[in-house]
């Protein structure tokens, strides 16, 4: 489907939306001009407008399950945005460089295939939600894309490839993507799928989270605000298993303390410059997460005592004796660095 095509088929439905039931038969006949294929894309969304989400810029993004993700080609405008370059594709779409005409500022847009627009639109709800310098920026919402703030750098994982990362900087990078935990689980939003490419490592030293497509909404005491799915069809668990929890790998309900397990596995990675849990298969991969031993021998000889403390609790595979709050964990990054104060040597008594 080409982006004209969508912007026609968004302008239909946003005028159609804002009409009286009985009226919107005969404004279809009119707007679609007898396009059939055009008025049952319209009708669909229409269907399922009660699904529909509201944009912080109030574009409106439709329900696009069965419906392809464009590809688009440099120069291609899609709404205000100029296609510049593609930045990659995955399982589940595209993303773009892309110019905003409106504003002159870079962007990335991101476009989702029609099989993951669920996972899409959560990815959506979790952003929006969401303000926090370490939190990548949701600008705007279109019918099959998002637009966000475009970051430059590498990725955590593509930092890591290079060697074992000093101390200073692991735990500067470990803090601040504690922070950004910290701010959405605040708001309820569980991640559930930290990990290193899912980090974002600007050249001024800002972490930036991305990704929050497998994000789950919860209520402030720890309950499900919503219907959740947990595994896109018998067998297949969503995330990915070298960082997942023991309970997401075993297919459990999870909260806020997978992501400090999944937390935990990036930090001890990032000091010891190995991964914690590896395999031939996937399966072999989530058997080593729930069995396989946790060698924190091997982290470096200066690693402080109170870093070693949190590394156990945050990799303890029972979540119920699990470090319960990531903000505890951003306390410990924060003091668990600084050099002690100097012992103050006792007086001496004065000789008489």
């Amino acid at each position: 489907m080409t982006p004209e095509r969508w912007a026609r088929i968004k302008e239909i439905f946003t005028e159609a939306s804002e009409r009286q039931a009985a009226e919107r038969s005969a404004f279809l006949d009119c707007a679609c001009g007898g396009d059939e294929r055009l008025r049952a894309e319209v009708e669909r969304l229409l269907v399922q407008d009660g699904e529909s989400l509201k944009s912080p810029a109030g574009d409106l993004l439709p329900l696009a399950a069965n419906l392809a993700a464009p590809q688009w080609s440099p120069g291609t405008l899609v709404g205000p945005y100029r296609i510049d370059q593609p930045l990659g594709e995955g399982g589940m779409g595209y993303v773009y460089k892309a110019r905003d005409t409106r504003l002159g500022r870079d962007v990335a847009i991101k476009t989702a295939k029609g099989e993951f627009s669920t996972r899409f639109q959560r990815e959506a709800r979790a952003i929006s939600a969401l303000n926090h310098p370490n939190i990548c920026t949701l600008h705007d919402v279109g019918p099959n894309y998002l637009v966000m703030e475009l970051i430059e750098g590498s990725t955590l994982a593509e930092r890591m490839a290079k060697g074992v990362i000093p101390l200073k900087e692991a735990l500067g990078i470990a803090r601040q993507i504690a922070e950004a935990l910290e701010a959405a689980h605040e708001k309820g939003i569980v991640h559930r799928d930290l990990k290193p490419p899912n980090v974002k490592l600007t050249a001024a030293g800002t972490v930036k989270v991305l990704d929050f497509g497998l994000a789950k909404a919860q209520d402030l005491a720890g309950t499900e605000a919503s219907p959740t799915i947990t595994a896109t069809q018998p067998g297949q668990i969503l995330g990915t298993p070298a960082y997942m929890s023991p309970e997401q790998a075993q297919g459990e309900p999870v909260d806020k303390r997978a992501d400090i397990w999944s937390f935990g596995v990036i930090l001890w990675e990032m000091l010891t410059g190995h991964r914690l849990f590896e395999g031939e298969t996937a399966a072999h991969t989530l058997a080593s997460v729930l069995r396989g031993p946790i060698e924190f021998h091997r982290l470096p000889d200066e690693t402080p005592a109170a870093i070693r403390g949190l590394l156990r609790r945050c990799l303890d595979r029972d979540s119920k004796t699990r470090l319960r709050d990531i903000g505890e964990a951003r306390i410990a990054l924060t003091l668990g660095f600084q050099a002690p104060e100097p012992a103050v040597p006792p007086a001496r008594p004065r000789s008489l």
